[in-house]
């Protein structure tokens, strides 16, 4: 499948001239052929950073950089599936590999020093670096896509005109844990190096080994790695995803930020014990689902993608948060953790059941498999059931909170949980059409059009001096989050909502502030405004959006898709 969108190419070349010159200072990634770009280090630049990799059975955050003109490669690797005590949403395994003296590299007896020259991303890192000597060493590190290894290809090049004497010292320490705080006994986290005994390289000479960081439980038989061939089935990987949807538009920038974007959402899907599991990773979160990130955002894309792994994960999210149905409409759980062996629920109902109506609504139509929406009605109707409970006399819905989880003010009945359910119905409505149930398709209908009509009595007012929505019964100070109803489709205040979004109190430099007087932004708020941007029928937030959305695409494609530390306050999301 491909997605052609020349009109917004267009525009957004001739603005992307406005955001080179802007950050001609500070640009590091250039763009290369084949989805690749590179980071060519300037004569006496520092600067660090990291990006997380994935596979079903491991995950790493490698930090990667120049400090004082010599290499920084540091990895943190995640085993998802080595639980530890207590087993929570936080318990996989993490063991870090620091500093890259932990493997010796000799060259006649002299200890090397690697200064980085430039680095690509390409679905792996690889790292090109002189030395202190007349050896090169080229680094290519990336997961296994089916096994709990992280492989670092390491080629040394002799480019002077004499030979050179290597020896290679691996200190790197064996990680034990304790098997009373690991849930499968002992398990042991090792950097093995492959094809150490390295002969004398001749002028022009080079020479390849590995050093494979994997994990296991320590009862596990020893397995023998084939480096070239996990590197190829990465390749492979990143390859197939390359070739489904793909967008077209005139500038490479956002061709390429749209095929990094896909490999990071489809490689952080764990093989877990209680099925495919795609999780937000970040460290943190892992061989689990949320009704959030998974049913709401990652569930509904896969299908336009068309990734088996994918697909399969959502399904079997679906299937996991159905386990929870109940005859006394008691909440399904926020979250369900640990392979499916536990749940977190510790802010109650954040508007979950409104979140996985909207995503299995929106996930069955664009499967478009018809046995596929059949088994996941009953979870459909199960929610909207709930949420019926859930009702106030001003027709809007009750929640204990929303997915921000206490971090700012909720009230009882907020904004998000209701847009949401506006989504939800309109899209149910549409997926009980195909399936013949037409009494509960014109039913969610008309409680969708009364549900809007509600939203916007209820939640619209004046606040900070513009015509937009309130968030709660008592907020004052404008919120992220009241661009969720244009989102929805629902755009009676959009102009005024528009006007307050991109103000001085909620428009910054790094995205939209979760609410007027605050320092926190969340990259979704942002992202959602742009959607209800695109959605409303205001010509002044569809103008901005395409200078904006490029400004955004272009940072995320010369600082790439990778952890940040303005992103720390999503902890429990």
């Amino acid at each position: 499948m491909k997605i052609k969108l020349y009109y917004l190419g267009i525009i957004a070349m001739s603005l992307l001239q406005w955001n080179l010159t802007i950050a001609q200072n500070s640009k590091k990634w250039a763009l290369l052929n084949g989805n690749r770009i590179e980071w060519k280090v300037k004569q006496g630049e520092n600067h660090e950073d990291h990006i997380e990799m994935a596979g079903l059975q491991s995950a790493a955050v490698v930090y990667y950089g120049v400090r004082e003109g010599r290499l920084l490669l540091d990895k943190k690797i995640v085993f998802p599936m080595l639980r530890t005590i207590p087993n929570n949403s936080h318990a996989s395994l993490t063991v870090p590999f620091q500093d890259t003296k932990s493997l010796l590299i000799k060259v006649d007896g002299v200890a090397v020093d690697e200064y980085p020259q430039h680095f690509v991303l390409d679905g792996k890192l690889a790292v090109y670096s002189t030395t202190n000597s007349a050896l090169e060493v080229q680094r290519t590190l990336f997961p296994s896509v089916d096994k709990p290894v992280l492989i670092e290809r390491v080629k040394l090049v002799n480019t002077g005109n004499k030979p050179l004497r290597i020896d290679l010292i691996n200190k790197y320490s064996k990680f034990l844990s304790d098997p009373a705080k690991s849930v499968y006994g002992q398990y042991v986290v090792q950097a093995l190096v492959r094809d150490s005994l390295v002969p004398n390289l001749e002028p022009k000479q080079s020479y390849l080994f590995d050093i494979v960081y994997e994990g296991k439980k320590i009862s596990t038989p020893v397995y023998q790695y084939s480096p070239s061939y996990e590197l190829q089935k990465r390749e492979d990987f990143v390859k197939s995803l390359a070739n489904d949807l793909i967008l077209e538009t005139p500038n490479d920038t956002i061709n390429t930020a749209f095929a990094f974007a896909k490999i990071r959402a489809t490689e952080s899907i764990y093989d877990t014990k209680g099925g495919l599991m795609h999780g937000p990773g970040g460290l943190s979160y892992y061989a689990a689902i949320w009704a959030n990130d998974q049913a709401e955002y990652a569930n509904p894309f896969f299908p336009f993608l068309g990734n088996r792994n994918g697909n399969e994960s959502a399904i079997n999210s679906f299937r996991h948060f159905a386990r929870f149905m109940n005859s006394d409409y008691k909440p399904i759980p926020s979250s369900i953790v640990a392979e499916g062996d536990s749940y977190w629920n510790g802010a109650k109902d954040r508007g979950d059941m409104a979140m996985i109506a909207y995503g299995a609504s929106r996930y069955a139509l664009a499967l478009g498999k018809k046995d596929i929406a059949v088994e996941l009605w009953p979870l459909i109707h199960w929610c909207f059931e709930y949420l019926e409970r859930q009702k106030t006399s001003e027709g809007v819905y009750r929640s204990d909170s929303d997915e921000l989880e206490g971090r700012a003010p909720a009230g009882k009945i907020n904004l998000s949980t209701n847009s949401i359910a506006y989504g939800a119905f309109q899209s149910a409505a549409d997926l009980a059409h195909e399936l013949g149930k037409e009494d509960l398709s014109m039913q969610y209908r008309r409680r969708a059009e009364e549900l809007r009509h509600s939203i916007v009595r209820y939640f619209g007012a004046d606040v900070q001096g513009y015509s937009t929505y309130r968030y709660y019964d008592g907020n004052t100070i404008l919120r992220a989050w009241i661009c969720l109803p244009m989102t929805m489709g629902i755009t009676e205040r959009s102009a005024g909502t528009i006007d307050a979004l991109l103000s001085k109190y909620l428009w910054t430099n790094n995205g939209i502030l979760t609410q007027s007087g605050d320092k926190v932004f969340w990259d979704r708020a942002t992202l959602y405004a742009f959607k209800g941007f695109f959605m409303t029928e205001q010509p002044k937030g569809r103008c901005l959006i395409l200078s904006i959305t490029l400004r955004c695409v272009f940072w995320a494609i010369m600082y790439p898709i990778r952890l940040r530390p303005g992103l720390k306050v999503d902890k429990g999301i």
